[in-house]
C-alpha cells in the first residue's frame, strides 16, 4: 500500500529520470557556434577575416578554415596561439609565424614574441574571429590570448566574433580569485580557478567589466552553443592540448596544474599525463612510472628518465571537482618544503594570490581553506550572472 510520502518518492524519481532523459536528448542536438553558419556567415561576407584558431576550431569534421574558404569567406590572416596553429607544440615552447601549407594563409604567432595582434598585424582586417576550445580553468593560457584579443580589437575598432563552444568544467565554479600583483599569461583576469564561463560568457565578462587596458570597448558578436547548460557534461571531441588527452585529464587539470610548481610529476612525459602524481622519493607511493621526452608534447619532462613513485589517479571511481587534496597530501610527505615546492612564485601565479601558500604553511585543513576563499567566490558567482549566456547549474 502507497502512502503520501512513498508517492512522493517515486514522483521525484521520475522527474530525475525525465531531466536525465532531457540533458541526453540537449546533448545529442547540441551545436557549437562554429557548426551553426547561417547565424554568422552574414556577418562575415564580404569583410577580411583573421582566424584566431588552431586544431579545435572544427566544423563536424571540417577545420573552420577549410570551411570558410569553401564558403567563399575573405579569410587573411591565421593567429595562432599556444601549441600552435594545428596543436602539436609542447607546453611553454615558443610558436613561430609561418605559412600554413595547406591554405598558404600566413599564420601570425600569439605565442612567441608577441602574444597579442598589432596593429601592424591587423591593418587589413575588418573582422576577427575567436574559436578555441578552452577547459574552463584560469591558468590555461587560450582565455589569456582571448584577452589581448579583445583588447587589440577594442583598439585598432575591429569587431570580435566568437564562436562558442562548451565548457567541460563549466558545471561549477573553485577556488583563489586571481588578486592585484598577480597578473600572468597563466591568468590576467581577477576570476576563480575555474570561472564556469564558456569563452563567449567570458568575453562578455573581460570587455564588460573593461578589465583590458583599451580605452574603449570591443563590439563582440557571439554566436552561442545550441542545447547546452552548465549542468552538462561535455567530452571534448578533440583534445585540447597535447597533455590533456582524456576527459579524466580535463576534469583533473584544475586541481593537479599547481603541481607544475614542484618536484612532483603530474605524468608529463608518459602515455596518461594529468592522470598521475609522483616523484624520485620513495614514500610517495606505490605506484611507479618514468617521464620521457615526447616529441610535441614533452620536451625534457621533470624527472626525465627517472623512476618516480606516486598514485595513479586513473583508477577513481569519481572524479573529484577542484581539490587541494592531492598538493596537501604531498606536500606533507616531505619534510623539507624545498624539495618539494621548487618554484613558489610559479605556484603564486598559478594560486593568483600569495595567500594560498600562506594558508598552507600555517596547517590550514582544506576545508577551512575553501572557507577563507568563499566570500570572494560568492560575489564573483553574483557578477558571473550578468554575463550567462546558458542555463546555469544552480
Amino acid at each position: 500500500m502507497f502512502t503520501l510520502k512513498m508517492l512522493k518518492f517515486f514522483r521525484i524519481i521520475l522527474l530525475l529520470v525525465f531531466l536525465m532523459q532531457m540533458q541526453i536528448v540537449s546533448a545529442l542536438n547540441l551545436k557549437t557556434g562554429a557548426e551553426q553558419p547561417e547565424k554568422y556567415l552574414r556577418l562575415v561576407r564580404n569583410k577580411n577575416i583573421g582566424l584566431v584558431v588552431n586544431h579545435t576550431s572544427i566544423v563536424k569534421e571540417e577545420h573552420l578554415v577549410d570551411f570558410l574558404l569553401k564558403n567563399e569567406i575573405k579569410v587573411r590572416t591565421i593567429f595562432a596561439p599556444e601549441h600552435g596553429f594545428r596543436g602539436n607544440a609542447s607546453a611553454g615552447k615558443e610558436i613561430k609565424d609561418g605559412i600554413d601549407p595547406s591554405t598558404g594563409l600566413p599564420v601570425i604567432s600569439l605565442y612567441g614574441k608577441t602574444k597579442k595582434p598589432t596593429t601592424e598585424h591587423l591593418k587589413n582586417i575588418d573582422m576577427l574571429i575567436f574559436d578555441i576550445q578552452d577547459v574552463g580553468c584560469r591558468f590555461y593560457t587560450y582565455i589569456s590570448t582571448l584577452h589581448l584579443v579583445i583588447e587589440a580589437c577594442a583598439e585598432n575598432e575591429i569587431d570580435l566574433l566568437v564562436l562558442d563552444r562548451p565548457n567541460p568544467n563549466g558545471d561549477y565554479v573553485a577556488g583563489p580569485i586571481l588578486k592585484p600583483g598577480f597578473e600572468s599569461f597563466v591568468g590576467m583576469d581577477p576570476i576563480p580557478v575555474v570561472h564556469g564561463c564558456t569563452v563567449g560568457e567570458l568575453a562578455k565578462m573581460i570587455n564588460g567589466e573593461k578589465w583590458h587596458k583599451a580605452e574603449n570597448n570591443c563590439v563582440i558578436h557571439v554566436i552561442p552553443v545550441a542545447n547546452y547548460t552548465h549542468s552538462m557534461k561535455y567530452e571534448l571531441p578533440v583534445l585540447p592540448s597535447p597533455n590533456l588527452p582524456n576527459y579524466l585529464s580535463v576534469r583533473l587539470y584544475p586541481s593537479l596544474c599547481f603541481f607544475e610548481a614542484t618536484s612532483v610529476s603530474v605524468g608529463r612525459g608518459t602515455d596518461f599525463p594529468f592522470q598521475v602524481l609522483g616523484g624520485p622519493n620513495r614514500n610517495l607511493g606505490d605506484f611507479k612510472f618514468i617521464p620521457r621526452s615526447i616529441k610535441g608534447a614533452a620536451i625534457n619532462p621533470l624527472n626525465e628518465g627517472q623512476e618516480c613513485y606516486g598514485i595513479d589517479l586513473r583508477k577513481l571511481e569519481e572524479v573529484p571537482r577542484f581539490t587541494l587534496k592531492y598538493f596537501l597530501d604531498f606536500y606533507k610527505k616531505y619534510e623539507n618544503e624545498e624539495e618539494f615546492l621548487t618554484r613558489e612564485n610559479w605556484f603564486n601565479l598559478l594560486a593568483g594570490t600569495d595567500k594560498l601558500i600562506a594558508l598552507i604553511r600555517e596547517g590550514k585543513k582544506e576545508a577551512d581553506m575553501l572557507d577563507y576563499f568563499e566570500k570572494e567566490l560568492e560575489e564573483f558567482k553574483d557578477l558571473r550572472k550578468k554575463y550567462l549566456l546558458y542555463p546555469d547549474f544552480e
